[in-house]
């Protein structure tokens, strides 16, 4: 089987990475997140990426496009569903190459994250996959978030602190001050 795998940063993708490659599934990787804010988090995001890439030779394609002001007009007065916005724009964009690249399916990292809205994302990918007539994978790929987060720290890679959006790190800020 052959796979298109959106990945959200290079935390996230290790587990599943590891995962898929133990069920001999190829992957291509894809960065593809203009959600996240500000660019500076973006670029070190990208970067560290970049720098698994290399270290573990991952086939990943990037489009490289910050797209805050999109994102921004799409949510704003809804930011309670940014995530499905969020979700739907990144697996929609993932579905589209996968099917153009004739691979069998799709997947995400973000099924990795207890953070994310795992049953969202699933029902997300199920809809693209209708749409696009291409196999959304699922996985949860939770099971290995520890081991990912040790892997991570083992390579030195950048930890981001916030899912990616303003509104999360907003919500990561206002957090903390009320403790």
């Amino acid at each position: 089987m052959k796979l298109l795998m959106h990945i959200c940063c290079a935390n996230c993708c290790l587990y599943p990475v590891q995962s898929l490659l133990s069920k001999n599934i190829e992957l291509n990787g894809l960065w593809f997140n203009p959600n996240i804010h500000p660019y500076t988090e973006y670029q070190n995001r990208l970067n560290a990426l970049k720098n698994l890439q290399n270290i573990w030779e991952l086939d990943i394609e990037y489009l490289d496009n910050y797209g805050l002001k999109e994102f921004i007009r799409t949510v704003v007065n809804n930011e309670d569903n940014r995530c499905a916005f969020c979700y739907s724009m990144r697996l929609d964009e993932s579905a589209k190459i996968a099917k153009k690249m004739g691979l069998d399916g799709f997947t995400t990292t973000l099924l990795v994250s207890p953070y994310q809205k795992f049953d969202m994302i699933i029902d997300i990918g199920k809809e693209m996959e209708k749409r696009y007539s291409i196999m959304f994978y699922v996985e949860d790929f939770r099971i290995g978030w520890k081991e990912g987060v040790r892997i991570s720290r083992e390579l030195g890679l950048y930890r981001q602190k916030y899912c990616g959006c303003i509104y999360s790190e907003m919500e990561r800020y206002l957090k903390k001050s009320v403790r």
